[in-house]
């Protein structure tokens, strides 16, 4: 299974969206137990989430707030589609 699909429906489990077709919930599970990256990733994007939630909750004139946020956001490096399709990503799975 290609990381960048996994990632895909991770991000849309995310969102409350549905998985791309023929990706099971099974599919998903069995690639994740076994890619750390991946794994990795989803912690990321749910860190990245979490924040985003928290300061949605904030004044918008709380600077407190924002420069919480933009610490956090630094300490999270989310870059999908990070690797150029036909590479490897780590993990030794194919990209693209």
């Amino acid at each position: 299974m290609l990381c960048t699909r996994i990632r895909t429906a991770l991000s849309a489990r995310l969102d409350g969206e549905e998985p791309p077709p023929g990706l099971t919930v099974h599919r998903l599970r069995a690639h994740l137990a076994d890619c750390r990256d991946c794994r990795r990733w989803e912690a990321q994007i749910r860190a990245l989430a979490t924040g985003a939630v928290r300061a949605a909750g904030q004044p918008e004139d709380d600077p407190a707030a924002a420069d919480a946020l933009l610490a956090r956001l630094r300490t999270v490096s989310v870059r999908p589609g990070a690797v150029p399709p036909g590479e490897v990503a780590g993990g030794g799975k194919r990209a693209g």
